[in-house]
């Protein structure tokens, strides 16, 4: 029996649809098909020089803070440090292409974003030295806290923006999430809810060709991360995401288009994880040295070092100064984390309730007691 046969079947036959149109034009939502790119090209024009002299003093001391982090894991100073050697440059410009007024929203790899922000860079990595809370005040300095889960802190960034919107104020957030954190609900979820209510927010995916071990190939078949944008409608913008100035020029227009409040952009940089995606991550595993090296050709700080050089704004002096200020930063990082911490059991109560609760108390009066007696112990004996 077909459809047609059976009974009441006509009364169910839906009319034909009017003619159909999209409800937004996807052409210029679409990105380009080439990451976009300013050093070496003529875009260059356009960027001043003294941006691209503030944009390589912070590379060199961002790739030097990846060092020393690095190093801190090797000391035990540190539990685990997410390296973001090879991508300095998303790091930077997005730390740099924001007002004071607006939120960063950064992932666990992203701590050089927040230090280049201004956060105190022990702050930065007191979640990753295994401290309490986050380490930071995330008010101070409109630094969300630092998130472990895979793009969990997008529809918070979408949140924050879009109550933002509602109460008037000029506030852009900018979201940062790696490529293996768009297979994740969240991140659709975010970009959803941001694009339907124009909310004020960017989202910077930094495309390093792996989730861990995974690579980008196995996550997706789409042309481009970017390209992910359109099926939200939202504009998709795919850079280069080792020349700085490139990602820097994208976006600063982002940030420009979202505080217009025409809405949210997908930016996709492309750029490369050199070092293993944790100190416990044996990356031989699942990729070759030949395609490591590959990118170091491609490396974001030689990158503005060779346009600067060639263009007579940057000399062998300069440069020194540029690598003695890193190293002063990293001395200075490097002495205050081989300082133990003075720690108070007594902090275990602190931050858990705005008003303690009576149990809260209970349990602190007997630990204050406990502590108080062992020091009269140690007091007695020491005495002796």
């Amino acid at each position: 029996m077909t459809v047609q046969e059976l009974p009441g079947a006509a009364a169910y036959r839906p009319t034909p649809p009017p003619a159909w149109k999209p409800i937004t034009d996807p052409a210029p939502l679409l990105p380009d098909p080439e990451p976009y790119r300013v050093l070496g090209t003529d875009a260059i024009a356009d960027v001043e020089p003294e941006l691209l002299i503030r944009l390589h003093a912070e590379l060199v001391r961002g790739r030097r803070y990846n060092t020393q982090a690095t190093a801190l894991t090797k000391q035990g100073r540190l539990a685990v440090y997410p390296s973001s050697t090879g991508q300095e440059a998303c790091e930077i410009a997005a730390a740099l292409v924001l007002e004071e007024r607006d939120w960063l929203f950064p992932s666990y790899r992203d701590t050089l974003a927040a230090v280049a922000r201004g956060l105190d860079p022990v702050e930065a990595l007191t979640l990753l030295r295994g401290d309490r809370h986050t380490g930071y005040d995330p008010r101070e300095h409109r630094i969300a806290p630092l998130c472990t889960p895979l793009a969990t802190q997008l529809p918070h960034a979408v949140g924050l923006a879009h109550a933002a919107r509602l109460k008037g104020d000029d506030v852009v957030a900018l979201a940062m999430v790696g490529d293996g954190g768009t297979s994740e609900g969240d991140f659709h979820e975010a970009l959803n809810f941001a694009a339907v209510w124009k909310a004020p927010v960017v989202f910077l995916v930094q495309n390093n060709g792996f989730a861990i071990s995974v690579p980008l190939a196995k996550q997706t078949a789409a042309p481009s991360l970017a390209h992910k944008a359109v099926g939200y409608g939202m504009p998709g913008r795919l850079v280069d995401g080792n020349d700085a100035a490139a990602v820097h020029q994208v976006l600063a227009q982002a940030v420009a288009r979202a505080r217009r409040g025409e809405g949210p952009t997908l930016v996709e940089a492309v750029t490369y994880r050199m070092d293993a995606h944790t100190n416990a991550d044996d990356a031989t595993r699942y990729r070759v040295d030949s395609e490591v090296e590959a990118w170091r050709a491609h490396d974001p700080v030689q990158l503005l070092e060779r346009e600067l050089t060639g263009r007579g704004l940057l000399d062998d002096a300069a440069l020194e100064e540029v690598r003695e200020a890193a190293e002063r930063m990293a001395a200075a990082l490097r002495d205050r984390m081989n300082a133990d911490p003075v720690l108070n059991p007594m902090d275990l109560f602190s931050h858990v309730y705005a008003e303690q609760t009576e149990q809260l108390r209970e349990q602190a009066d007997r630990l204050r007691a406990e502590l108080e007696a062992e020091q009269d112990h140690h007091d007695q004996e020491g005495g002796r």
